[in-house]
């Protein structure tokens, strides 16, 4: 119990130091009357948006009346829309967490075996061979992974779409494209593009924890207790790598959530990625305040329930904690 009090004021100071830190920084930058208005506004309709969007009053006094409001759930209007700035985000998020959710997966699919086989095969051409390619993984920008993946899959071999969500359905009365076949096929190559790196990631982590599990006492006792080694590996070797991977892969997936913002711009994926480009550059101030502190809070929640899992999985942290 002291333990998630502890957290959880934490937490609230960093919200609280987040939200005075991107309100200060982002409401220091630019001008929005300059996209709002024409350029041939008059002083008086100047003033008269100004005094409309709280902007006349000194920048202290804005943040505590942002405060206020967003301890109420209220982070403002959009200038462009109009709109609720949460509301904005919240249409886009659904699409947003599919994406990272869809990629997570990808990645434990993918990188969980082949890391597995290049840890039980050291020094081999297959190591070799896939360590060469996580490092790929690793070192390629990711906005050239998803160009390549779109002139590849949709441009040359014509398998794929490469823009846009495509057809969703709904599943347990959510929207998705997991529930049509057309959304299936739209979702694939940003998932991949965003995961692909997480793929390599995941790679090296089962790599190193199998080989530093394998010559360990537990194993050899195993061994001579007559188990086979599927199982030894299968279940032995695979719960004690498995604690490490849930630690990253949980802090992962919220910089997915964070950086999926270069994978939807290339495939026009209709997140709240692409909403915070758009409104960083229409400097739609409360739209990106609001985005950041959604993403913030989305970390900590995140990091709240891994550390949760942690526990769960190694009593010893229980007992730390």
């Amino acid at each position: 119990m002291a333990f998630i009090i502890r957290r959880l004021v934490q937490s609230v100071v960093v919200l609280f130091l987040t939200s005075a830190i991107v309100f200060l920084g982002v409401y220091a930058v630019g001008d929005p009357l300059e996209i709002l208005l024409p350029a041939d506004a008059s002083m008086a309709e100047r003033a008269q948006v100004v005094a409309s969007l709280g902007l006349d009053r000194p920048l202290y006094v804005q943040y505590a009346a942002f405060l206020g409001n967003a301890l109420q759930g209220d982070f403002g209007r959009s200038f462009v829309f109009n709109q609720p700035a949460i509301q904005l985000i919240l249409q886009r998020l659904p699409a947003t967490l599919e994406l990272a959710f869809v990629a997570l997966i990808l990645s434990i699919v993918i990188g969980l075996p082949l890391g597995m086989w290049a840890g039980l095969k050291p020094r081999t051409a297959v190591d070799e061979t896939i360590m060469t390619g996580s490092i790929l993984g690793f070192s390629l920008p990711n906005f050239w992974q998803g160009m390549m993946l779109i002139m590849i899959f949709a441009v040359w071999l014509g398998w794929l779409p490469s823009t846009g969500r495509g057809q969703t359905g709904e599943i347990f009365g959510i929207t998705t494209s997991l529930a049509t076949v057309d959304g299936l096929r739209h979702l694939f190559l940003p998932a991949l593009n965003l995961a692909l790196a997480q793929i390599a990631l995941v790679i090296r982590l089962t790599r190193t924890g199998v080989q530093e599990t394998m010559p360990l006492d537990f194993v050899k006792f195993a061994r001579a207790k007559g188990l086979r080694e599927r199982r030894i590996v299968g279940v032995h070797v695979f719960k004690n790598i498995l604690i490490p991977l849930v630690t990253v892969m949980g802090v992962e997936f919220g910089s997915l959530l964070a950086f999926a913002v270069v994978t939807e711009t290339i495939f026009a994926w209709p997140g709240v990625g692409k909403l915070i480009i758009d409104s960083i550059n229409n400097l739609d101030r409360p739209v990106v305040v609001a985005y950041i502190l959604v993403i913030v809070t989305m970390f900590i929640l995140i990091n709240f329930v891994v550390d949760l899992l942690y526990a769960v999985l190694d009593p010893r942290v229980r007992g730390r904690s």
